[in-house]
């Protein structure tokens, strides 16, 4: 597993894990922390604990969604049962002794954390939820507990490369519905009237005119790394009956409690 801690301050941390340092086997060797994968229970709780231990937290101060590539954000405070796994695409909370996850195959893990105010975020971004606003809902639901945008950095993780996201010809016609200069996010594929899309690229946009303190941008393309990623798209080129899922986490730290 690997930690990547470019927003670590003010007690604020965070964390895209990579498929390896696990203990699932075949398919979803060896990181797996899907709880909507066919992987051994078991061995998915063994996962995510291990995750939570890298971060110094136990393994129930983490808290993970049901995503739907929805705009819908949930609130997590310190009552809310870890085990309760709400239908939503974001989490926020001001809370410490609290880890915000989400998981992904491909799509783009995105981390919010205003380190003065204190409230952290974390955003599941695939195409769907991305074009219907999950990021913007993120950040109105981060100021609504008293965060400041100007604060917020965001840090959008490894996520499918541009070079792997072949897309069909009626793919770029809502985003370009939407703003047409998202023209620049989609080129030409091998194949004839097919294109190919830039996901981080376009979140990355979408952050940008949020007036956030700093956006960063991390590289790798989960499809074609194989040995530290979990690809949906990898899977179903393959006939892969399933696929696991990697975690990205923020915390705000261990409880003072």
């Amino acid at each position: 597993m690997f930690l990547i801690d470019e927003m670590n301050e003010g007690g604020v941390r965070h964390a895209f894990y990579s498929r390896r340092g696990g203990v699932s086997r075949g398919l979803y060797t060896s990181l797996n922390c899907g709880l909507g994968s066919n992987d051994a229970p078991d061995a998915v709780a063994a996962n995510r604990i291990r995750t939570m231990a890298a971060l110094d937290m136990p393994g129930d101060a983490l808290f993970t969604c049901y995503q739907h590539h929805s705009a819908d954000v949930y609130v997590v405070d310190p009552a809310s049962p870890a085990d309760d796994w709400p239908r939503a695409d974001a989490l926020v909370t001001a809370a410490k002794g609290v880890a915000l996850g989400v998981t992904t195959a491909d799509c783009a893990p995105v981390l919010f954390s205003d380190p003065r105010d204190r409230i952290i975020g974390a955003a599941h971004a695939g195409w769907r939820g991305a074009l219907g606003g999950v990021l913007e809902a993120t950040v109105d639901a981060m100021i609504e507990l008293g965060a400041r945008a100007d604060n917020i950095r965001a840090a959008i993780g490894p996520c499918i490369g541009k070079e792997s996201y072949e897309v069909g010809p009626e793919f770029p016609e809502p985003f370009l519905a939407q703003d047409r200069t998202y023209a620049m996010y989609f080129s030409a594929a091998e194949r004839d009237g097919h294109f190919m899309f830039d996901l981080s690229g376009y979140v990355a946009r979408r952050l940008s005119g949020l007036g956030l303190d700093d956006v960063f941008r991390l590289d790798g393309d989960t499809c074609k790394d194989e040995a530290n990623f979990f690809s949906y798209r990898r899977s179903v080129l393959r006939g892969e009956p399933d696929y696991g899922r990697s975690l990205s986490v923020i915390t705000l730290g261990p409880s003072e409690e």
